[in-house]
């Protein structure tokens, strides 16, 4: 599924194409679209039935191969199914089934991690600068006019620092099936997260993508967990975290809040089908990142291992991989990210 960046770059590049003929809109689409080169023939399938008039030949896959949407604001248009129970790793699977959920908000509403999660949060250095007592760049102009205010005496110079500025956070809840006696307690941290934070991205995968920051801005915890639910169609569906995150990181403006962030990833990992396009996402989150996380409840049974041919290929690629069994557990390591000693929750941490 194209985005609308992508859609408005492709539309600009036929303008400046001219174009003079067909094959100019098809090389213009394959640089704007960039289809990936497993899917150039479904590409060029739909090109010629949509400009040459064929008819198609390719059908709906099912699995993997469908299209992961992307939604942000607004409702879907396709028919909702009745909500079904599931739960466990054994019924993780690829198919799409669009449902709705209502949560009700629980008394322990994190209230001690929403008041510290603020300070919590790694720094870096922004590119403004501030005054500082203690010597840094020499704030050439301040000083000229101090020293025509006194007279021309050579007062102490006024000097300046960069700023150090939070981390953006990036939350990437997994909502499938497998994951859904943990939906509801991810859902009030990133609630709190929002709220008790300036840099908060909370997204939702399960086999679809959706942003869900903007509900969870909502002061109100149980107005705005209503709406957080009413705005994810794939509660309780299928898995497609490899295809989930290659559609965040396809959208310009969702891949750009990434960069230079901690990304945290809850999920147990259960990925049905080829892992190739997980690792793949991953790979590409970590050239984005400034410390990617991976949070598994399955890490609660001290027998666990990733021994899982995704777990594996993956790990490497992780700074961190934790105990997601609980809501406390995920919350604690939150507030010790910037740290530099590892927290005591990690089952496994990247070498310095």
């Amino acid at each position: 599924m194209a985005s609308s960046e992508q859609a408005t770059t492709f539309m600009q590049a036929i303008a400046l194409l001219g174009p003079r003929s067909v094959d100019h809109i098809r090389e213009a689409a394959l640089a704007t679209l960039a289809p990936p080169p497993d899917r150039r023939d479904e590409f060029d399938a739909l090109f010629r039935m949509w400009l040459h008039g064929e008819e198609q030949v390719l059908h709906a896959g099912e699995g993997e191969d469908e299209e992961t949407g992307v939604k942000e604001n607004g409702s879907s248009l396709e028919q909702l199914a009745p909500e079904q129970g599931e739960a466990g790793g054994e019924h993780a699977s690829i198919e799409e089934r669009l449902t709705r959920r209502e949560f009700s908000v629980r008394a322990d509403s994190l209230p001690a991690f929403q008041r510290q999660i603020g300070h919590a949060l790694p720094k870096r250095r922004s590119f403004r600068t501030e005054i500082s007592k203690t010597p840094g760049a020499l704030d050439l102009r301040r000083s000229l006019r101090s020293i025509v205010r006194n007279g021309g005496d050579i007062p102490s110079p006024v000097w300046r620092k960069r700023r150090q500025a939070p981390r953006r956070l990036l939350l990437l809840i997994d909502v499938s099936g497998s994951m859904k006696q943990y939906t509801p307690g991810f859902l009030e941290m990133a609630h709190a997260a929002v709220q008790g934070a300036a840099r908060v991205e909370v997204f939702t995968f399960g086999t679809r993508l959706t942003r869900l920051t903007s509900a969870l801005r909502v002061r109100d915890r149980s107005m705005a967990v209503a709406r957080a639910s009413s705005l994810v169609d794939d509660w309780g569906g299928g898995t497609r975290i490899g295809p989930s995150l290659l559609a965040f990181l396809s959208t310009p403006r969702f891949a750009a809040l990434a960069n230079g962030s901690c990304v945290v990833i809850l999920s147990d990992g259960l990925e049905r089908g080829d892992h190739a396009p997980m690792e793949l996402a991953i790979s590409r989150l970590r050239g984005r990142a400034w410390r990617l996380t991976f949070v598994t409840p399955l890490a609660g049974d001290p027998r666990f291992r990733p021994e899982t041919a995704a777990m594996k290929a993956i790990l490497p690629m992780l700074d961190d991989l934790i105990d997601g069994s609980s809501v406390a557990c995920v919350a604690d390591f939150l507030l010790s990210l910037a740290r530099s000693a590892p927290a005591a929750i990690s089952i496994w941490r990247r070498a310095s």
